[in-house]
């Protein structure tokens, strides 16, 4: 009997695993496009994917984010840690509007790099003098993150005040 729970068991704790890796930290993105950087014979190959953020509080605002992605065999069964560097830049693509007051400084996604350890994160911090969104990309691993860095900036129309916490 304790064969036919063993098997039940074993493909809760798969199901529930799963559920909670895909929901750490995915961000919705568009991916913009992909450029091959290293050849593997077995699976997929390292590249360089760029994606589109849609900001969820600030309409008309759209952050590309170009990153290194590995591949082979590791990186098909998403085990494979992808490389701290990214690059961002920010770009107003429409009517820029707020729907409500934004935080001075606030993270608006990250994504996961690593099987559990390692995110990319996008903050967004508020330059009220300016009249300014500034946008930094990093990343950051449980123990120990990466100084490596990018930032963008958006300026506001003047007409335009941000509304801020």
């Amino acid at each position: 009997m304790s064969l036919s729970i063993a098997p039940r068991r074993l493909k809760y704790y798969a199901a529930t695993t799963a559920l909670l890796l895909s929901a750490c930290g995915w961000a919705s993105s568009e991916e913009v496009g992909a450029v091959d950087t290293v050849f593997k014979l077995i699976g997929p190959d390292h590249k360089i994917v760029v994606d589109a953020y849609d900001d969820p509080k600030v309409s008309g605002v759209t952050c590309y984010v170009s990153r290194a992605k590995t591949g082979g065999i590791k990186g098909a069964f998403g085990l494979a840690e992808d490389k701290a560097e990214a690059s961002i830049a920010c770009r107003q693509t429409g009517v820029i509007s707020f729907a409500k007051p934004l935080e001075k400084q606030e993270e608006m996604f990250s994504e996961r790099i690593s099987l559990v350890f390692k995110k990319l994160r996008v903050v967004r911090m508020v330059d009220a003098k300016r009249n300014t969104l500034v946008y930094l990309t990093y990343s950051d691993r449980l123990i120990e993150g990466s100084p490596q860095n990018s930032v963008t900036a958006v300026p506001v129309p003047a007409g335009t005040a941000i509304p801020v916490k």
